[in-house]
C-alpha cells in the first residue's frame, strides 16, 4: 500500500516568488518580468503533483489548462498505472476539498476504476480528504515552495518548456507528457 499527498499549483512566468537574502553589498532585488502580449506560451502552468513520503519521490504532471475534474481523473490515471508498475495494490490519495476533488464526475471514474481493478487487478485508489482549511497538514505544499524559489530566474521570463524541466530536474523526477484538456 502507497499513501500519497496530491494537490495543484499553478507555476507562473512572470510572479516572483518571496525570498529573504543578506549580502553585504547592494542588495539582492529581482527584476520583476512580463510575458510578451504576443507570447503564445502561457502565463502559469497548472501542475498536479502527488508527494510519496515513504520514499520521498515526488510525481509531477503538468496541465495545458486549468486543472479541472476532467484533468483530475486523467491524473489518477496516469498514478494509479504507475503506483501498480511499483508493485502496490492500493494508493491512499490525501488532498484537500477542492471542488473538482469532490465532482460527481471524478467520484465516478474512481468507483468504475476501482471496480474494474477489483476484476482484473492493478491499483486500487483511496480517498481521503484533510481537513478544510489545514494546508500545513500537506507535505506536498512546502515543497511547491521551495521548488518556486529554486527554479525562479531573477533577470528573465522562462520559456514554459525550460520552466517545466527546472521543476522536474530540482525535483528529480522524471518530465513526462503534458496532460491536455479535451474543450482546450
Amino acid at each position: 500500500m502507497a499513501l500519497g499527498f496530491e494537490e495543484e499549483v499553478w507555476w507562473s512566468r512572470e510572479a516572483q516568488p518571496q525570498r529573504h537574502t543578506w549580502c553585504e553589498e547592494a542588495p539582492f532585488h529581482l527584476v520583476e518580468t512580463q510575458v510578451a502580449a504576443k507570447d503564445p506560451e502561457a502565463k502559469a502552468m497548472a501542475c498536479s503533483g502527488l508527494y510519496l513520503p515513504q520514499c520521498q519521490q515526488r510525481l509531477w504532471r503538468f496541465v495545458w489548462g486549468r486543472p479541472v475534474r476532467a484533468v483530475t481523473w486523467l491524473f489518477l490515471a496516469w498514478l494509479t498505472t504507475y503506483v501498480a508498475a511499483q508493485g502496490q495494490r492500493t494508493l491512499v490519495l490525501m488532498w484537500d476539498h477542492a471542488s473538482w476533488h469532490s465532482s460527481q464526475e471524478v467520484r465516478q471514474w474512481i468507483r468504475a476504476h476501482n471496480r474494474t481493478v477489483k476484476q482484473r487487478g492493478g491499483c486500487r485508489l483511496l480517498r481521503c480528504r484533510l481537513p478544510s482549511k489545514s494546508p500545513w497538514l500537506n507535505p506536498i505544499a512546502p515543497q511547491w515552495v521551495q521548488g518556486k524559489r529554486a527554479v525562479s530566474e531573477p533577470v528573465r521570463t522562462l520559456a514554459v518548456a525550460e520552466l517545466r524541466q527546472r521543476i522536474c530536474t530540482y525535483d528529480n523526477c522524471a518530465l513526462e507528457d503534458l496532460i491536455v484538456q479535451e474543450d482546450c
